[in-house]
This record gives C-alpha cells, structure tokens and sequence, in this order.
C-alpha cells in the first residue's frame, strides 16, 4: 500500500531544477508617460510606498524610480498567502491612488516568481535577415511581427495551462500617429485640442433601440467605427464658410510604430521580437514548459511562410541537467551502498532486504513531499543519501545474522532446534536487543537537521525542502527497520543462516582488537592526539575560505551591460550588435540574444542603455581543448572590454533574476549606501567604487548611475504667463500632446485594437531649437511662441532613484572571482571605513550573497548548539546517565574534524551547503555512539567486567559500526566526484559528510572506548 500511493506520488510531484527560492512578494508597476525620475519618486512612488508601510507581515518595501515608470516591491513573510497579499495591497491602493496624479493607474504585476521565466524566444523572419533590405522595409516587418506576436501567438500561449502571463520584449507596435503641421492649424484658426476632441469623437458605434417593420423586428445600429487610415483622414474638424476642414487639411495619418523603451537583437544580425513565457505560482515548471513547446509546434503551421519561433532560453534544459545529476548519483550511490553491504552481511537475502528499504524509504518521502507541496529538485533530492537511510536497517540486520548463526550453530540458542519457531523467536529476541538503540539513533539523526527548519530566508526556502525529504526518508526507514525488517527477515531467514565472516573482515577484526588493545595500554597518549587534532581542526576554521553557497551552473552565461545613461535606443542597439558580434566569435558559442530596456509588462526597470545579453553555449566537447566556463567567461571580458564606454558584469540567468528579486541586486556582493542628497549619493558611490575595485578579488564592481540622463527642460515663466492669461495647463496640454503625443481613441480591426496617437509633424519636435519654436495661442487670439513664455534648455537629470524601507539608496555592486566571499567582504569593510568618509545621516549597509551569508551564519550559531541539547536530551532519556550521553556527546567535535580537513584538501570554501552537511554528519556520529555504548552496558548488566565488556563489546559492534559508516560514506561519493551540472551545490555537503566519518569512525572505535573505561567502574571496585 505504501509503494502504491508511494508510486502515485512520484509520478504527479512536481519537478525543478530548483525549489522557489524568491521571496513572496508583490510588485505594483505604474506607468507615467512623459515624467522624470524626480517626479515619478515625488508623485508616485512616495505616495504608493507610503500606503504600503505597516502591512500586516510586511517584510521590506522597495522602489526605484525611472522615467515614465514607478516600480514598488513589496516583500511578505513566506507564510503569507499570495492571493491574501495582493488583496491587502489593493486596498491600499484605493488610499494612494487619491495622492497620485489623475490619469494614472497603478497595476500589479504577474501572479509569478523570478523563476518563472521558464521559456523565452524570438520571432523570426527570413525576410527581416536580407541584406538587401531597406530601413523602412526592415521596420515594416518588425511592426508585422510585433502585431503577429501580440495578438495571436501571445494570446494563443497564454490559453496554455500553467501560464500566467506572456511578456513581449522589443520590435515595433503598431499605431495610427496623426501628425499635426502647426501652421496648417494657425491657418484655419484650430487648435490641437479641437483635432484631439474631433479624433476621440469620431469613432462610435451606437444603438436607436428596434423598431418593428411588417412582420419582422429590426434592431437599429449606427456604425460609425473607424477602420483604416482613410477613415481617419476624412474626420471633419471644422468647417469655413461652408466648406468642411478634414482632418488631412491639417495633419497626415501614417501607421508607425509605438514609443518604445526596449529593443531585442540577435547574433549581431538585427532587431528582434521577443517573448517570455512566465509560469504561474506554484505551477510545475518542466510540465508547463513541455505544453508550451507543444503549443509553439502547433502554432508553427499557422504561421505566415518564413515565419518562426527560435527559442534562446529554455529553463527545462536546466532542470533536465540538473536532474540527471540528481538521478545519476542517486543511482551510483544505491549501487555502492548494495555491494558495501553484500560485502559485510555475506548473504544475498539479507542484502536484498536491507536494500529494499532504500527505495520504499523514499516512496514515505515522496508521500510527505506530496503533502506538503514539495517539489523534487536538486535540493529536495541532492542530499539524500541511502546509506543514512539504510543505517537502521544495517544495525538489525546485522544482529540477525549473529545470532541466528550462533542460534544455527548451538551458540545463544544451544538446545532449540532449528524450527520456524525458534528462528522466529530468535529474530524476535534480536530485534528487541536493538530496537531501542535504532529508535534513538535515527531520532537523533531526525533531530539534527531540525536547525535547518528555523533558516529564514533565502537558506530557509533553498534547504528546508532538503531537510522534510531527508526527515520523511528517515522516519519511514525507522518504521521499516522496526518492523518490515524483523517481518519479512522472519519468512526470507525461516531456515536460518550461516554467518560468513570472510578472512578479508577475519583480518580486519583480528587487527583492530589487537589496535584496541594497544590503544587501552597508552589510553592517555591516544585521547591526548584526539583533542589535539580536535583543537587544530576548529582552529583552522579561522582561515578557510567563506561563502553564502557555490554557484549552480546553468549551462548558460548572462551578461549585464551598462552605456551611458543618455544614449539613444538606435545607439544603444547598434552597440548590443557590436557586442554580439564579439560574442558570436568565440567557437563556444552557439547563439547570443540582447534584451534592452524594458519589456511591453514593465516587469522590470532597466533603462535602454542596459542590456541583458543571454548566451547560449555548444556542447562542451566542442570548446577550446582546455577551457572551461570561468575561462571562457575570462575571455569574454578581455574581448570586450575593448568596446569602450560599457560595463559588464557576469552572471547567469536564473542566478541574476534571483538574485534581484531577493535583494534587488544583481552581483555577489552588494555595498548599499543609504543618504537623501542624490550628488552626494553618486559622488560617495563613485569613492566607495574605488576602493572596492582595489580589493582583491574584485571583479565586475560597478555603481548604480543615478545622473547622466539627458533632459529637455522647458521652464515656463509665471510673469509671461501671467501677461497673455495663459495657464500651466494650457502649456502642459501642448507639450504632453505635442511632442509626447496622447492616444485619442483605438481602431478595432476584429480582435486586433491600434490606438490613435495625436502628436505634431516631427520636424517640430526633433530639436531643441524647434520645441522652443513651438506655437501657442493665448485666450486673447495673440499668436506666440514656446520660447516667449517658457525657457528651453538642455540638463543632466536622475535617470533613477532607488529606495529601500522609505530611503533613497545607491547600490555599488561586485562580484569576487578567485577568492571566497566571507574574507572579500572583511577586507572591504576595513579598505571602505579608513578611506571613505560619509556625512552626517548617510549609512553603509551589505547585501546581495554575503547578507545571505551573515544571516544564515548567525542563525546556525544559535540553533546548532540548542540542537546538540536536543540530543542530549533524547542520549539521557535512553540511557539515563549525564555520563553515558556526554560521551557519545565528544563524538561530534571529533567528527568536525575530518569534515574540515576534508574541505582543506580539496580546496572548498565553508558555506552553507557545508554547514547542513555537517549537522547531517554529528546525527551518524551520535548514532553510531550510541550503538557502541548501548551494547557495552547490555554486556556489563549480563556480568561481564568493564575491560571483558569494552574488548568483546567494541569487537562485536565492529562490523556494524563499519557498516553504518561506509554505507553513509559511500552513498555521497557520488556527490563528492561529480562534475555535472548541480553537483557544485551538493559537493561541500558531501564532501563533509566522507570526510567527518573517517575520524567519527576512528573516534567511535578507538576513542570512545577508552573514554567509557576511564568514567565507568567495576562493581567490585
């Protein structure tokens, strides 16, 4: 019955190639056509994140502030329920909306995660690629594309289950732009609000109810709609002297494309259009992926001729990776543990039963996962290691094969026969022996990875999944060592065994008691070595190497690029093209997409003179001999560092969306400087900048750019304005409309919906000079111009302003290469405190991976050593003695010790994937302790004297002992030695884990005895 539902669960959980690290949050996205950053922040952004403060479970309120847009994230406690945070912040909203300007409207973004950026691809044309091609021509099919994409291969997409939303990124849109010559208007006495009314006014369809003619029932419709370009034209605006003013006396109509802040290209040969599938919340990704590629396959037969969707990023690819890693060494793992086993117990049938409990174990785990909305991943599933799970079974297993041999050979059992029933009772005596040292060992073993439960944040979503498989897995192996194990050993073992210690284990046994003894003799001399080792193992942690965890690698590199915040979209495309190229050179690469600025759903905020440059790598036997992904990533920016005025930072795609959604920064390390002046921010930035690019170490540091955008500044003149009866909002309506330009209706082209955008001829507005030239009509007919009641001028401006917890901050970001995270971070505080000075109500504060880090590393401190209690607890409850549990208690910090001389000799940092495998690590050092212990103390209450009980009793829990710990052992070789794809994740844990079980084991067979002679004594003494 357990593998049945066991099995149904396995086949519908749902699978990742990680579990959801982003936090829960909201983000509120508001548009502000035609704002500045100064004025998006004072308008919009305050008033928005001044109605968030004081949410109920409200963790952190964030902000940045761009031109036109207003981007507010609002991050809750994990409980929270999603739906429950988007409907309190939507009552806020309804507060701040009465503080915001009129007109605009504050959305919420997608009901997703960063990691549900699941699939993303181009709109190809063969006909956009053809070198013979015009401008115009090229423009032409980017506007047929976009349309193509957005009103039917998005819409189709989105029917797909799974998927909350389809972002569009780049190409043109289509629009109808009525372009308005302003001296045509001065000659028929109009103005740009008559044209903008007529526009609006002219396109309606309405109703004049039915009426009923002969025998039938006619309902009455007036069809006034606009279609096309000509309807738009023949719109009357006016009439002189009988005459009727169309809208083409003083304007042209042309279909063009849509203001943009986003462009996408690829391989150097051109713009694009782009689209991302974004998976809903809590939705399997690998499955919603495969029906989106199902889709897409369909749509292609629908698709005009030339036409296709070329994928660029396909998270499944790295899910397939990472699970194959998963299921490989699972696999290998199993393998080991099963021969280690036959090798030990000697028998098939006993093998085979213990190694049954491994697969129904994790059919228990697969139960619970289920249950609690677990997905399998590399986290949930790496750790897992067969050899903590069989442990159980092992010890009893292992008292089964000794006593029914003795039982078999006239030993424990002499007189019995050889019957069912007595083998019965044997198996039943066995079992009873060490059912209570199994009981506690695995609670134990259940009770150090409870410190994993209490991680918060980032490490709390990343290991908790870990430690509920892990624990699952090992309380269904206890339920099986208890009682499956005795059950089916019971009808498989009925005609008893033969125990077969081969003379490899005969002379393994033979050398460790006479090591034994040898150690009972200088017994003070052999503790005296274990502390000293103990004290320079914990020592040593002073010098090695910290970080938050390793890198995942996803098979992918992204590269971030900054230009100079006043670039234009043209440049700034034709510089990503350049990039590209670059790009493109290296024999490694297989493919490079550039997305700039922000998509159609601003999910984002990056401004055009930012890029994320997504590439897609060749198989790996295709790279330069000798290269590998750090070298290639070396290469890469040598090359193009040569490309002057760009920034780059490297990194990987879903690592950097992680990593800006966590902490709304996108490197290693983050320096967060917190003050209210924006010159004094960026010039503090820029000193702080630096001093971090000169520690070592340092790579990719780069400072926010708050200034450099280039801004037209029309400053009107109250005293003119005053002089001609003019207001503020007369100039505004001309400038919004004018230069901006505003939408004044939509044209319905069946489900298809264009918007009619009213703006001047662009020879009007392309240049300061004729903005200023621009014509004005004052109330009392006097014609003027811009420049007479306003002054136009050309300034440097904020581009953006972020906020953090309703302050204005300025990120300066590194990532370390060649150095471990933990002692980067230490030199820079030092290097930035004695060369940096900040002014009064200006703070330093550190993110990105090292916040991370110091979190996790200070909740560790607290509830490690409360854990290690916990143990105590469940050591005195079994055996009722302070004594006997402290000195199963010493086996941990002797255990430590081969877990750090591990990761010294091979060269890994201590991170927190380290830090779990060193609590998985004490739970097999306790257990196997208490193994020991147990049995030394059945033997003394049976009447033997301490040294008999001590020798016989080490002997004969030898091969359990060995056994627990080289199944353990094993099990994470695996782990340890792979190089595929996930397993830098999983290396330090298992790394720990072998390491600390060699001098554990040491401990438990050589320390742990003479420990327990010198506090225990004779009765007789």
């Amino acid at each position: 019955g357990l593998i049945l539902i066991g099995g149904y669960c396995l086949i519908t959980i749902p699978i990742d190639a990680f579990p959801d690290l982003t936090n829960n949050q909201v983000t509120i996205i508001t548009e502000a056509p035609g704002m500045a950053a100064g004025e998006v922040e004072a308008q919009v952004t305050f008033p928005i994140e001044g109605a968030m403060l004081g949410l109920p479970r409200n963790e952190e309120v964030r902000s940045i502030s761009k031109f036109g847009l207003s981007l507010v994230t609002v991050v809750f406690e994990d409980g929270v329920n999603t739906y429950f945070a988007r409907q309190l912040i939507n009552e806020r909203l309804n507060e701040a909306k009465t503080r915001i300007p009129d007109g605009l409207e504050p959305n919420l973004g997608p009901i997703a995660t960063a990691f549900g950026e699941v699939y993303q691809y181009t709109l190809e044309d063969q006909r956009t690629d053809d070198p013979k091609a015009t401008v115009a021509e090229k423009a032409a099919r980017l506007l047929d594309l976009k349309t193509l994409h957005d009103w039917f291969i998005k819409l189709q997409l989105r029917t797909v289950p799974g998927v909350g939303e389809v972002n569009s990124w780049g190409g043109l849109t289509r629009q109808y732009h009525v372009l308005v010559d302003p001296v045509r208007l001065l000659k028929y006495n109009l103005t740009l609000r008559d044209i903008f009314a007529r526009v609006a006014e002219n396109n309606a369809n309405f109703g004049g109810g039915y009426i009923e003619h002969r025998a039938e029932q006619y309902t009455v419709r007036g069809v006034g709609l606009l279609t096309d370009a000509s309807d738009i034209e023949n719109i009357v605006i006016s009439s002189s002297q009988g005459t009727p003013i169309h809208l083409n006396d003083v304007a042209t109509v042309t279909i063009d494309a849509m203001p943009r802040q986003g462009a996408t290209s690829r391989d150097g040969a051109g713009e694009r259009v782009a689209g991302m599938v974004i998976l809903l919340k809590g939705e399997n990704g690998k499955t919603v992926t495969a029906r989106v590629k199902e889709k897409i396959a369909a749509l292609q037969a629908a698709l005009p001729a030339g036409v296709s969707l070329r994928p660029f990023y396909d998270q499944s690819e790295v899910i397939d990776r990472t699970i194959s890693t998963v299921e490989k060494n699972l696999i290998e793992g199993a393998i080991l543990v099963i021969i280690v086993l036959f090798l030990f117990l000697r028998n098939i049938k006993a093998s085979l039963i213990v190694a049954s409990v491994i697969p129904i174990s994790m059919v228990s785990a697969f139960i619970v996962m289920k249950l609690l909305g677990v997905s399998a991943n590399l986290m949930s599933l790496g750790a897992i290691d067969f050899g903590l799970i069989v442990d159980g079974a092992v010890v009893m297993m292992e008292n089964f094969i000794r006593r029914l041999s003795a039982h078999g050979s006239g030993g424990e059992s002499a007189g019995q026969n050889s019957t069912g029933a007595s083998t019965l009772g044997v198996i039943r005596s066995a079992a009873h022996e060490v059912g209570r040292p199994i009981l506690f060992g695995v609670l134990i073993i259940i009770a150090v990875y409870l410190p994993v439960f209490t991680l918060q944040g980032l490490e709390g979503r990343m290991f908790t999944p870990m430690a509920i498989t892990v624990c699952a897995a090992l309380l269904g192996s206890l339920i099986l060592a208890l009682m499956y194990v005795p059950a089916i050993s019971s009808i498989l073992l009925r005609k008893g065994i033969e125990e077969k210690e081969g003379r490899i284990y005969h002379a393994i046994e033979h050398g460790y008691v006479r090591q034994l003894d040898l150690a009972i003799r200088h017994r003070w001399i052999t503790i005296g070595g274990a502390v000293l080792l103990v004290a320079v193992a914990i020592g040593s942690l002073a010098f090695i190497g910290t970080e938050f965890m390793p890198r995942l690698d996803e098979g992918s590199i992204l590269i971030e690029t900054r230009k100079l915040p006043s670039i234009s979209l043209t440049e700034s495309v034709d510089i990503s093209a350049r990039i590209e190229t670059i790009v493109k050179g290296f024999p490694e690469v297989e493919s490079v997409v550039t997305k700039l600025g922000r998509p159609d759903l601003a999910t984002e905020a990056m401004g055009i003179h930012q890029g994320d440059v997504y590439i897609q790598l060749k198989p790996h036997e295709q790279w330069t001999p000798g290269r590998d992904k750090e070298g290639l990533i070396v290469a890469l920016d040598k090359e193009l560092s040569k490309l002057p005025g760009v920034t780059y930072n490297f990194t990987q795609p879903m690592a950097m969306r992680l990593d800006e959604t966590i902490s709304g920064v996108k490197a290693d390390v983050a320096v967060k400087l917190f003050g209210d002046d924006l010159v004094t921010l960026e010039s503090k930035a820029q000193e702080i900048s630096r001093v971090l690019g000169k520690v070592s170490g340092a790579a990719d540091v780069q400072a926010e750019t708050l200034s450099g955008s280039a801004q037209l500044q029309i400053k009107l003149r109250r005293e003119a304005l005053a002089r001609y009866g003019l207001n503020v909002a007369d100039l505004q309506y001309l400038i919004e409309t004018a230069v901006g330009g505003k939408v004044a209706t939509t044209v319905i082209d069946g489900q298809r919906r264009f918007d009619v955008l009213v703006r001047f001829s662009p020879e009007w507005r392309g240049d300061p000079e004729r903005i200023a030239e621009l014509p004005v009509i004052a109330p009392a007919g006097e014609r003027l111009r811009l420049s007479d009641v306003a002054t136009v001028t050309v300034e440097r401006a904020a581009d953006l302003i972020s906020r953090e917890n309703n302050q204005r901050r300025i990120v300066i970001q590194s990532n370390v290469r060649g150095r471990d995270i933990g002692s980067f971070v230490a030199d820079a505080r030092k290097q930035i405190a004695a060369a940096v000075s900040l002014p009064p109500g200006y703070l330093i504060t550190w993110g990105g991976q090292f916040e991370n880090q110091e979190r996790a590393t200070k909740r560790l401190f607290i509830v490690v050593p409360l854990a290690l209690l916990l143990i105590f607890a469940l050591l005195y409850i079994m055996f009722s003695s302070v004594r006997h549990s402290l000195i199963i208690i010493l086996n941990v910090p002797f255990a430590a010790v081969g877990g750090i001389a591990a990761l010294w000799i091979r060269g890994l940092n201590f991170n927190l994937s380290g830090s779990i495998g060193f609590i998985a690590l004490f739970g097999v050092a306790v257990l196997n302790g208490v193994v020991m212990i147990a049995y030394f103390n059945k033997l003394r209450e049976e009447g033997h004297c301490l040294r008999d009980a001590v020798r016989e009793g080490a002997r004969t829990r030898l091969r359990p002992v060995l056994m627990t710990a080289m199944v353990a052992g094993l099990g994470f070789i695996p782990m340890a030695i792979s190089t595929n794809p996930g397993a830098e994740v999983q290396r330090p844990l298992a790394t720990v884990v072998i390491g600390g079980l060699v001098t554990s084991t040491f401990l438990t067979l050589f320390v742990l005895p003479l420990i327990y002679q010198i506090f225990e004594r004779d009765p007789e003494a």
